[in-house]
């Protein structure tokens, strides 16, 4: 199992959160805007990148026909697309006969009644009844943009839920992340813990760490703790 399996199989098992791994990346890996489009759903994959051009969906339809896209999140890249770049047609298509996990796009989708009635997993910025043309529509990317494009973003990890979508970049996809996620929702429990069982502060808690003084915790729970920290 690659490292990419290892960290998606990680965070999906343990539902790790869009906001768990932004504090794994340091507070950062937010994709701007991106909102779920039917609420509580969760998915963890690695990303396949396609992109829209010029209010025109012609690249999309042309890139997803060939491409391997089961199991993977779907990147629908946005370049001056101020239109909905598909719906309910292309949606079903990348879901259901693509056998993509999910779709992300950092722009619109129409067919809104469609694609909620359907419970889609999908994360976009918004919804338009007006769509793109699906014929070639000004200058296209150059090579160069494209590559540059797919560099960043193809076999990335997207982890996406109701408080948005978060991108682990390729270079950051080692042992240490792996360690990293485990590191947060250990923390996260001890954090709840003190909290709902303790009776303590979010501000002794989260600020002070005050469950690292005396006899609080478990010494079990505070060697693990200390193996975590000689490891990040």
């Amino acid at each position: 199992m690659s490292l990419t399996e290892k960290a998606i199989e990680l965070i999906q098992a343990n539902k790790i959160s869009s906001t768990e791994v932004s504090d794994v990346l340091g507070k950062k890996g937010h994709i701007e805007r991106v909102r779920a489009l039917n609420p509580g759903q969760f998915v963890a994959g690695e990303v396949a990148f396609i992109y829209a051009v010029n209010d025109s969906n012609y690249e999309v339809h042309r890139q997803i026909a060939d491409a391997d896209l089961k199991g993977k999140i779907v990147f629908v890249y946005n370049v001056n697309c101020s239109r909905a770049i598909f719906g309910s047609l292309v949606a079903k298509y990348l879901l259901l006969y693509k056998g993509a996990k999910a779709i992300v796009v950092n722009g619109k989708l129409r067919d809104a009644h469609t694609l909620i009635k359907e419970k889609y997993q999908i994360w976009l910025e918004d919804v338009s009844p007006v769509g793109c043309v699906n014929y070639p529509n000004g200058e296209d990317l150059s090579r160069e943009e494209y590559e540059s494009l797919k560099e960043k973003y193809e076999g990335s990890i997207m982890v996406c839920d109701d408080s948005g979508v978060v991108m682990i970049p390729k270079d950051k996809i080692d042992e240490k992340l792996l360690t990293k996620l485990e590191f947060i929702e250990f923390q996260e429990d001890i954090w709840f813990y003190c909290v709902d069982t303790l009776k303590m502060s979010t501000f002794d808690t989260v600020c002070k760490k005050k469950y690292l003084e005396g006899d609080i915790l478990d010494k079990n729970l505070l060697k693990k703790l200390d193996d975590f920290q000689n490891n990040l």
